[in-house]
């Protein structure tokens, strides 16, 4: 029952604050539904509770965790990671703040000249591979007119791009635009 839920409550959603126990850490059916988050396209902001309860905390021990968290949610990692503890109302508003932030990460708009601009820069530094002597071009880049950030990309050879080059894609827009906590779609379309 509570993992129907869950579901429901996901489709709703436009962000989902996914808790996991700091005691415990990610548990396999918490991996279901953390997938099942960014398959349904929602923002995520990951809350480790319990925080008070681990022993010799200290900058290392939250870089450690926060590592491992990661490592454990790949490939989507890009998400914003809060520490708190519900007992003794530790870091409880910075929660909400960055719950906000990721929804405004969501419904960002990018205007489609700055990227153009931006985007057509790394691709000419590092252009996608060519397939059996054909070399595949990439003129056009425009946001899609959809709830959550979806790119498209017109090529000349579409079928060419792999998949490897659409994560690296992915990865540069989000390391220009700040798209944390929240899955980014791209789309290679025939020019």
């Amino acid at each position: 029952y509570s993992v129907l839920r869950s579901v429901r409550t996901i489709e709703s959603a436009d962000v989902c604050i996914f808790m996991i126990d700091a005691t415990e850490g990610i548990q396999k059916q918490d991996l279901n539904i953390f997938y099942m988050c960014e398959k349904n396209h929602k923002g995520v902001v990951v809350l480790v509770n319990k925080w008070d309860l681990i022993e010799g905390k200290g900058t290392q021990t939250t870089k450690q965790a926060e590592e491992k968290i990661r490592e454990q949610l790949a490939p989507f990692n890009d998400v914003p990671i809060v520490f708190t503890s519900a007992v003794t109302k530790q870091r409880i508003h910075k929660a909400l703040e960055v719950a906000m932030k990721v929804y405004n990460n969501r419904i960002k708009k990018i205007q489609t000249s700055v990227l153009n601009e931006v985007m057509q820069k790394e691709i000419a530094h590092f252009p996608p591979p060519s397939l059996k002597g054909k070399y595949v071009n990439i003129k056009y880049i425009t946001q899609l007119p959809t709830h959550a950030p979806a790119f498209a990309f017109y090529s000349n050879l579409p079928q060419y791009i792999p998949d490897s080059y659409k994560r690296f894609l992915e990865n540069k827009i989000r390391m220009h635009f700040d798209f944390e906590g929240v899955p980014v779609r791209i789309f290679i379309r025939k020019k």
